[in-house]
């Protein structure tokens, strides 16, 4: 008996010690952990949040330079007849598609689907448009046409793209 007394007396110490030092390496490897993870979660900050606002700012900028007003005045004089014009206009719109294609890894399905759906809505215009004028009529006449199509909508094909990469963007970044 008194030999299990002294191991006793051993033992429950030691115990005590080895259970004091598990907890406090518990601790530190935890406070370690958290800290590596504040660490990548700054580093994913300092470099994908940028690039991410950036593809952002490119595709708003995508939608402005493809909306119908910004896309006429900046091509108006580029042509001479209708189907010039409308030649010009669908390049200029898949020229700016292709060279913003990309940026979609950095955005959600859903945006990117509306922005693939306004870019095709002002192809459609521009199409339906000069399906109304004769091809060899002046150039002026396509606008003409693709402005009274944009009042009889009353909406921009863009908006609704613009307004849901907006709030993706103040979803995501405010």
């Amino acid at each position: 008996m008194d030999l299990l007394s002294d191991f006793l007396k051993l033992i429950v110490p030691s115990g005590l010690v080895l259970y004091g030092m598990y907890l406090t390496v518990k601790l530190l490897l935890e406070r370690e952990a958290d800290h590596n993870r504040y660490n990548v979660q700054a580093r994913y900050t300092e470099t994908v949040v940028p690039i991410r606002l950036q593809a952002y700012e490119r595709m708003v900028l995508f939608l402005e330079r493809i909306s119908p007003n910004n896309l006429l005045l900046r091509l108006g004089g580029s042509s001479t007849t209708v189907l010039e014009f409308q030649q010009r206009l669908l390049q200029e719109i898949r020229e700016e598609y292709n060279h913003n294609l990309s940026q979609q890894v950095y955005m959600s399905q859903a945006v990117w689907d509306q922005i693939q759906a306004a870019m095709n809505e002002v192809m459609t215009l521009v199409n339906q448009a000069s399906g109304d004028t004769r091809p060899d009529a002046p150039a002026l006449e396509l606008s003409k046409r693709i402005f009274e199509r944009i009042i009889q909508r009353d909406k921009q094909p863009t908006s609704e793209a613009l307004h849901a990469l907006k709030a993706e963007i103040q979803a995501m970044f405010m």
